[in-house]
């Protein structure tokens, strides 16, 4: 089975328009990630997070092994190995410590912590990229960070106390932007099947030290929702892709952020966790931030696309 099996895409003369396609992929992926996220939370307590890391990459290897033998060499075809290692390593410790934060932190707060992602990418573009960041950029990304102060701000007393697992998600969430970052530099001159190839051999290989060290023989039903979890996030991962591709992505990243809705619903009705006041007005600002840096990065790219075609 292949993620080109997997997912098989609607015919063009079904009368939808592409965002609206599009649409339905990005709400399948955001459903696929609050069913692996509740697994991540639910085996937490018997499975540490390098575990199951390392199930998870597995269950995606062996669903990408199908095309790794029919393409052979052409699967792994690289000019540039150093940065593809430097990604699997950031995003198998970045994975690490989201699942420990999905496990430790109620989802509906791990989730809304997991999209300053877009916010890390703002300085990153900058830095990495050498992107040109306009104050405007700048202003959302600082009051995006504002909004996670917010979450995770304490009780009645008023201090500012974060945990381990807060923090755990905000450096997944910085790595998974490094991810991102070279993958905007590798997608120059690599296809997105090389990449995707790469980073889940790799995060097998990776994932293994973890694994040994937090060993435990699983039970038969265990089993069989671990290697759920891994598959069924490797077709979410596919989904999301396929939503971006299809649809327009100012418009698709608003849809998103259903995600929020869904993990909050899971929590509430699986785990009788209720989100605080604190997180829904830190998960608004969050979102609202990055949701105006996604906008901003589609207008300066559509007038660079416009300003190209008539220099053309």
């Amino acid at each position: 089975m292949s993620v080109e099996t997997v997912i098989v895409e609607p015919q063009p003369g079904g009368g939808l328009t592409p965002n609206v396609r599009g649409a339905l992929w990005m709400l399948a992926s955001a459903l696929g990630f609050t069913v692996m996220t509740t697994l991540i939370k639910f085996l937490g307590d018997d499975y540490p997070a390098a575990l199951q890391t390392f199930y998870r990459q597995a269950a995606g290897f062996a669903v990408l092994l199908p095309l790794i033998l029919r393409q052979r060499r052409a699967a792994y075809a690289t000019t540039r190995p150093g940065i593809l290692f430097f990604r699997s390593a950031a995003g198998t410790l970045a994975m690490i410590l989201s699942f420990y934060a999905f496990q430790k932190m109620p989802l509906a707060d791990a989730n809304a912590l997991s999209f300053t992602r877009t916010l890390w990418l703002v300085p990153l573009a900058a830095f990495v990229v050498r992107e040109k960041i306009g104050p405007l950029r700048i202003g959302a990304a600082v009051v995006g960070f504002l909004g996670v102060l917010l979450m995770i701000r304490p009780g009645a007393g008023g201090e500012f106390a974060v945990g381990g697992p807060a923090l755990a998600m905000l450096a997944a969430s910085f790595l998974f932007a490094l991810t991102i970052t070279g993958m905007k530099v590798m997608t120059r001159d690599h296809s997105p099947s090389v990449l995707l190839v790469w980073a889940m051999t790799l995060g097998l290989i990776f994932s293994i030290p973890g694994a040994v060290l937090t060993w435990r023989w699983p039970e038969p039903v265990d089993l069989a929702l671990l290697c759920a979890m891994g598959v069924i996030g490797t077709i979410t991962q596919a989904c999301y892709i396929k939503g971006m591709q299809i649809g327009d992505a100012a418009a698709m990243a608003p849809i998103d952020y259903v995600r929020l809705v869904f993990t909050a619903a899971a929590g509430f009705l699986l785990f009788h966790e209720i989100p605080t006041a604190w997180t829904v007005a830190g998960a608004g600002i969050v979102v609202a931030s990055t949701l105006f840096i996604t906008w901003r990065e589609h207008q300066l790219a559509r007038a660079a696309r416009s300003a190209a075609r008539r220099a053309g």
